[in-house]
């Protein structure tokens, strides 16, 4: 069977320059495996796929998918999936606001005048990194226990744990082992200085997710969400930041953090970079 597919470029204006997400509309009627064996064959870090909605009051229901298996979220594929859903015709209930459906829950998009941002599901793990987990994840990045400034959970459903360093240059410098890493999906996060935010990036962020097949993720959404949320809610970061993700792999991520109050949105630019049909 022929369906419709998009590849979105996301969390940048310059194709090439962000996280692609492979998305298969009309997935209705596919079997889990071979959703799962299509994102095995993209090898991107996700793929998703756009379904019919289950639950009152969403837009439609998205499966996602990374080449070691299905996660309940992600960040850049909501992005990507939304952007791809509005070029395929798709038509929000709400005006200027998109409702998703994934493992989850509901998840509300917001559209700024073509920019789309999403507001960060609550998380499901947060909270201090017990000593002997901490030693593992720093050990496996080649850090000792000065070397890391705080480290907490910031797992909103793929199993984030964010370390927070000293800056940006020790982030660029990681060269991680990633037989060491064990199962833990890792994010650090340093700062650029002070004096030169106003002109580029805020935060420099990495992260490794080897056991979802995933080594070096380019830029990523859910853990842009989850380190958020841990660094505004502990006074380390203002309530709007930029952080850029991508640039030990040669990619320039830009993740648009904004606090409201009730909510931080996570937002960023999406390139269609592909339109055509795949055979599933």
């Amino acid at each position: 069977m022929s369906r419709p597919f998009s590849q979105i470029d996301v969390f940048t204006s310059e194709f090439l320059r962000g996280n692609p997400v492979a998305v298969v509309h009309d997935a209705d009627g596919l079997e889990t495996g071979d959703m799962a064996a299509f994102a095995r064959w993209t090898n991107l870090s996700e793929t998703t796929f756009l379904l019919p909605p289950t639950q009152p009051g969403a837009d439609y229901r998205l499966r996602i998918f990374t080449p070691g298996g299905e996660i309940p979220f992600a960040g850049h594929p909501t992005l990507g999936s939304a952007r791809a859903w509005l070029e395929a015709g798709g038509v929000p209930a709400a005006p200027g606001q998109i409702v998703q459906e994934c493992g989850v829950g509901l998840v509300t998009l917001k559209d700024d005048d073509g920019r789309l941002a999403f507001a960060a599901p609550p998380l499901r793990r947060s909270g201090p990194v017990e000593p002997s987990e901490l030693a593992v994840v720093a050990g496996s990045l080649g850090l000792g226990a000065d070397d890391v400034v705080d480290a907490a959970w910031v797992d909103n459903g793929p199993g984030w744990v964010g370390l927070l360093l000293h800056d940006a240059e020790t982030v660029l410098g990681l060269r991680p082992d990633f037989a060491a890493m064990d199962d833990y999906l890792v994010g650090v996060v340093g700062p650029y200085p002070e004096d030169s935010w106003d002109s580029g990036a805020h935060f420099e962020v990495r992260g490794f997710a080897p056991s979802l097949d995933v080594p070096e993720d380019p830029v990523t959404g859910s853990l842009n969400a989850g380190l958020a949320q841990w660094l505004i809610g502990s006074g380390r970061a203002p309530s709007s930041y930029v952080a850029q993700q991508g640039t030990a792999l040669g990619r320039r991520g830009l993740v648009r953090v904004t606090s409201d109050g009730p909510d931080v949105w996570i937002g960023g630019d999406t390139v269609v970079g592909v339109r055509g049909t795949v055979a599933l």
